[in-house]
């Protein structure tokens, strides 16, 4: 009798999607390591680049993504793009809420509205007379990513995404966070989002919490930690 053929692996338990949200100022290029963890682990990954040209605009590039993926997913938003994947991810193949460093404003709550409600760690985004918000380049390495080589931050900001100030004071409609389970890292030597904030904005959505001594660029410094948590979180998704 003819010996049966071996069964193909069944691959990874949970969420087999995984969709990163990146954060103002920064495109995905950054995320490459936590990508490769991921990719060899099984899961597919996918970068939401945003065009950071107005809070709609970037949750439907999010919306866009989201609706290419066939079946569950674990969102994943750093910084700015914490609040993207809030909005956007009120959808029924999102299983869990991954924030990285992120921002995690209230339904009526804007991203201006959260950062001023606790003193800022430092003072380093840039407004044009256009109504765009750069991160100094002078002080990008320090207040941005210091746990990096300086040579990679330099590049960074030269290359960085301008935000702009309407994305920054719109109002969102929709917290996703209230009903997904959400994991949360604090970067706890961020200079770009206060810790504190983090922690505060962390509890009240009831995270899992997982700090990390880093700076706001942890997925860069610290990659296999943070994707350990999306890891987490994708084998607990339901």
């Amino acid at each position: 009798m003819a010996q049966a053929a071996d069964a193909a692996p069944a691959g990874p338990a949970g969420a087999k999607n995984v969709v990163i949200v990146p954060g103002s100022f920064v495109d995905g290029s950054g995320w490459r390591v936590v990508f490769d963890i991921l990719y060899h682990a099984g899961y597919h990954v996918t970068i939401a680049n945003q065009p950071h040209t107005s809070f709609d605009d970037d949750v439907a590039a999010a919306r866009e993504v989201l609706d290419q993926q066939v079946g569950p997913v674990v969102l994943v938003g750093h910084s700015s793009g914490g609040a993207i994947i809030s909005a956007a991810g009120n959808r029924d193949k999102v299983k869990a809420l991954v924030y990285v460093s992120a921002l995690l404003p209230d339904v009526g709550e804007s991203l201006a509205q959260v950062l001023g409600s606790m003193p800022a760690p430092s003072n380093s985004v840039v407004t044009t007379q256009d109504g765009h918000l750069f991160f100094d380049r002078a002080k990008f390495h320090d207040d941005f990513g210091a746990d990096l080589a300086e040579n990679r931050t330099n590049f960074m900001a030269a290359a960085q995404v301008p935000a702009t100030t309407a994305a920054f004071t719109t109002q969102i409609w929709s917290a996703a966070w209230r009903s997904k389970p959400s994991y949360a890292i604090v970067s706890t030597d961020d200079r770009a989002l206060s810790p504190d904030l983090q922690r505060w904005m962390y509890q009240r959505a009831h995270a899992q919490i997982t700090e990390i001594k880093a700076s706001h660029l942890v997925y860069v410094s610290q990659p296999e930690k943070v994707a350990q948590v999306i890891l987490n979180a994708a084998q607990k998704a339901q």
